[in-house]
């Protein structure tokens, strides 16, 4: 069926492998007729694609869905994804939803949209999470300046806290040669940096191939994948995403330092400073792995920016857990934080476990840890100052200035200019402005032209 004339708009809740699995679903469906616009324009269709971490997942939805209905009333409501798959009749109960696609169904949208009559009631099609055992792959394009790979997808993990498993399935990956002709084929439209998306990047190669239904143990692994994509020859340069500190290997912590396409930034979820609750959260490495993680990144590459994921007010973390946490935080050379407060989750061992933390106090633990990221982040940028970086400038005008990041993640503001959209400068970090953002000045020595 040819959609041609129809309009077609998304929304996307939660991570990067949500980004680039939206953007996916609508390169299927402007193949097949639709014009993609922007969520606050009037469209026949809307698309949602929900996260499961997400603390207020169903009244974010309903605002969504409230908005797309304001503007185009009779417009057909699709929501797919995490949230969807856990709890379809939460949000097939949403007024104004049509069709509410899980795990598996939401790369088969075009399948349920057929017609675009709006439902009297909405329409669930879900799988167990059993049957999501294939991997479908995806990455953003036209909507960053970076575009984001989906290499892996699903989770072997038990995390106690966790839903993730339950609303994507069981680790597999890609295969490595596609994933390289997907890099390629980025490389070729024009985009200059690549991240490396999935559940659990690090378990890349674990799960099974990109084949429906083959259940096998590959012999390539995550290293190998990067090692495969360091060859590609289009110029670009590659960032890891979320990456488990015990499957990040010295073996890929000494290639990047020397790589001239992976760049220096590694985010790496801790989740507790506290040995007593990294066993209650069933994480995979205790305090001293990690440690060790940060000091080998350091050793090797001082100028790494170091991204740490937290948790405040699980149960049973008391005063002296979560300071033994915060000062351990303190004590490393690590660059930001990505505070997240406890929050409980339906079908999780967490939920049933006791010591509960009160809600004020959670939010006061995730308070002082915010205040510790900015003083990481300021240290961090201080230290740059008086480098030289390669700057990749994005393409949006904020009130007469633009922004883009070095390899190592630093943040540059420069007033805009059209010409330098999505190029790669070489700059030297100047110091503070004001507002606390980075001034950079160009070197005469500029990167080629990419």
């Amino acid at each position: 069926m040819n959609f041609s004339g129809k309009k077609a708009a998304f929304h996307t809740l939660g991570c990067k492998l949500n980004f680039s699995e939206t953007s996916a679903i609508a390169r299927l469906m402007m193949e097949k007729g639709f014009e993609k616009v922007d969520f606050a324009q009037a469209a026949d269709v809307y698309v949602i694609n929900t996260c499961s971490v997400t603390e207020n997942a169903d009244k974010e939805c309903k605002q969504i869905v409230k908005n797309a209905l304001k503007v185009s009333p009779n417009a057909f409501i699709a929501v797919v994804g995490c949230y969807a798959q856990l709890k379809p009749q939460e949000i097939s109960n949403i007024p104004g939803v049509d069709v509410v696609l899980g795990a598996t169904e939401k790369f088969k949208l075009l399948n349920y949209i057929q017609s675009l009559d709006k439902k009297n009631n909405a329409e669930i099609f879900n799988c167990e999470i059993d049957k999501a055992d294939f991997f479908v792959d995806a990455f953003s394009m036209g909507d960053r300046t970076r575009t984001f790979l989906k290499v892996q997808d699903g989770c072997d993990y038990s995390c106690t806290f966790c839903t993730i498993p339950l609303a994507r399935g069981s680790s597999r990956s890609d295969t490595i040669e596609n994933a390289v002709a997907n890099a390629k084929k980025i490389g070729a439209s024009g985009v200059k940096e690549i991240v490396l998306t999935g559940v659990n990047l690090g378990d890349f190669g674990y799960g099974q191939t990109i084949e429906a239904g083959v259940k096998k143990v590959k012999d390539n692994k995550f290293f190998d994948l990067v090692q495969e994509l360091d060859r590609v020859e289009e110029k670009l340069r590659f960032r890891i995403s979320s990456i488990e500190p015990n499957l990040l290997s010295d073996q890929i912590i000494d290639f990047v330092s020397t790589s001239q396409k992976f760049v220096p930034h590694f985010h790496i979820p801790l989740q507790s400073g506290s040995d007593k609750i990294l066993k209650l959260m069933k994480r995979r490495y205790l305090k001293n792995l990690y440690e060790s993680r940060v000091e080998k990144i350091k050793s090797v590459m001082p100028h790494c920016c170091i991204g740490v994921d937290v948790i405040v007010g699980f149960p049973g973390e008391t005063e002296e857990d979560f300071l033994e946490t915060y000062n351990f935080l303190n004590s490393l050379d690590i660059s930001y934080l990505h505070v997240f407060t406890y929050s409980e989750r339906d079908n999780t061992e967490a939920k049933d476990l006791g010591g509960v933390v009160p809600v004020a106090e959670r939010k006061r633990r995730n308070k002082m840890l915010r205040i510790l990221s900015e003083k990481k982040l300021r240290s961090f940028y201080e230290k740059n100052i008086g480098k030289k970086f390669t700057v990749l400038f994005e393409g949006e005008n904020k009130n007469g200035f633009m922004f883009g990041f070095t390899e190592n993640y630093l943040k540059i503001k420069h007033p805009f200019s059209e010409e330098l959209s999505n190029t790669l400068q070489t700059i030297t970090i100047k110091g503070f402005e004001e507002d606390g953002n980075l001034e950079a000045v160009f070197t005469e020595e500029q990167v080629p032209a990419l």
